[in-house]
């Protein structure tokens, strides 16, 4: 093999990976989408639990809404079905690519298939707890231009 081949090794690589930019909680805004945080989880309650549906093919419906937080602040997140395994109160997680859905005029964080839960080590940090994003309303205003 020649030495100047090497380079053709090169250019089937895999597309180098973004680093990801970590959002803080406090900067989580209504309609935005691909944040990837560092977050405890202070507290989980499943509030919708289908049981088996009729056809066996079809998994039962899990949703949890959990309380997550950093040192700037707390916001609920939604989590689904095998999702609510991961996030138990007193872990820490990185959501990878999560988004805003709105809920009721509050804003949940939410992981779908494009995004992706990890467990990691224990945060550092102290959960802000008086600062709860969730807890705002937000109105949806339609704006009208004479």
């Amino acid at each position: 093999m020649e030495e100047g081949s090497d380079s053709s090794k090169h250019n089937n690589k895999k597309p180098t990976k973004r680093k990801p930019v970590f959002t803080k909680v406090d900067q989580l805004k209504p309609g935005t989408t691909g944040h990837t945080l560092v977050a405890n989880v202070l507290s989980s309650n499943t509030v919708l639990h289908k049981g088996r549906p009729t056809p066996p093919s079809l998994r039962p419906t899990l949703i949890a809404e959990c309380l997550i937080g950093d040192e700037t602040g707390t916001i609920i997140f939604t989590a689904r079905n095998q999702q609510v395994d991961l996030m138990k109160a007193g872990t820490t997680v990185i959501l990878r690519n999560a988004k805003i859905d709105m809920f009721k005029g509050s804003m949940r964080l939410a992981v779908d298939k494009w995004g992706r839960i990890e467990v990691t080590e224990p945060a550092k940090f102290t959960v802000k707890e008086d600062n709860n994003l969730s807890l705002v309303e937000y109105e949806l205003v339609n704006v009208v231009e004479e």
